[in-house]
């Protein structure tokens, strides 16, 4: 069973990834499994390998799918690009275009989560693209009255001082800012935050990271669109949320309950922001039995 833990997990990641071209650009992902189509779309700072702690059990069950976004991780980082989550979810569907897919489930974290919502509103409006058989959130920015963003992100969203700390961001500081969204007792390890400082900054990355973060004004632009679709959508939905995260957490969750009919939550007590990576087996258990509710199967023997 493949492992892929801290700086040598994190080569052999991006050693058994693929690529393909969107707008003259080169984005990364990782594939394997077979069955129903999963893509999982990662968060913001970090990348596909956030999934690593659930991608043998999920390869053993789908055919999964794990982009790094442009701008993030092993993808592309071009200085000049107009990053927005429209974008993004264009590239998700082109990527599953390249490959064939017609329909998919979607697995979703942070960024993501935004992601996953644009391509609700669009299968909801009937434009082309995969059908998506079912969609499970993990802690993100779904409505925005309710997020609590960092001062590393406030910071980065300003206009004037966000280009300065993109050039002035230090693997220390990143550390410190990244801890502190994870629970208390399911903090990374030091390889691992050594690794989630090489994706961010690899090929410059934390230089375009205030273009990038301006998705938080397109989340407040969009908002009613967005969260029409989390209200609208006859997809199934799930959250999984860990309400130790400072940012999305507890809150969140409790907006979630509050705006979506018959709101499917898991609360993961004692998990912080990045649930993927705290507590891979209770996610992983939380989301199989969702899918197999959602495809009216029983859920999947331990």
């Amino acid at each position: 069973m493949d492992t892929y833990e801290g700086l040598d997990g994190l080569k052999a990641w991006r050693a058994s990834g693929r690529t393909f071209a969107y707008r003259g650009h080169t984005i990364f992902y990782k594939e394997g499994g077979r069955g129903e189509a999963l893509v999982c779309l990662h968060g913001f700072p970090t990348a596909s390998w956030d999934w690593r702690r659930l991608w043998p059990e999920l390869t053993r069950r789908f055919r999964v799918i794990a982009p790094d976004m442009l701008g993030f991780g092993f993808s592309a980082k071009p200085a000049g690009y107009r990053y927005s989550l429209m974008d993004q979810a264009t590239l998700i569907e082109a990527l599953l275009d390249h490959l064939g897919v017609a329909s998919v489930h979607a697995l979703a974290h942070d960024y993501g989560d935004t992601v996953a919502q644009e391509l609700l509103a669009r299968r909801d409006e009937g434009a082309s693209g995969p059908a998506l058989r079912s969609v499970c959130l993990l802690n993100g920015g779904l409505f925005p009255e309710a997020i609590r963003p960092r001062p590393i992100q406030r910071l980065l969203r300003n206009p004037v001082l966000g280009p300065v700390l993109g050039r002035m961001l230090t693997e220390r500081r990143f550390r410190k800012s990244f801890r502190a969204v994870f629970g208390p007792d399911t903090q990374p390890s030091d390889e691992d935050l050594r690794a989630f400082w090489r994706l961010v900054s690899h090929d410059g990355g934390a230089r375009v990271a205030h273009r990038i973060i301006r998705y938080m004004n397109e989340r407040e632009r969009h908002r009613e669109r967005w969260t029409g679709a989390l209200r609208h959508t006859r997809t199934p939905l799930r959250l999984i949320n860990g309400p130790e995260d400072p940012v999305s957490g507890a809150a969140m969750a409790e907006r979630f309950r509050t705006l979506v009919p018959d709101a499917d939550v898991v609360l993961l007590e004692g998990v912080g922001h990045y649930p993927q990576v705290e507590a891979p087996g209770r996610v992983l258990d939380a989301f199989l039995a969702f899918v197999a509710r959602a495809s009216g199967e029983r859920p999947p023997a331990d």
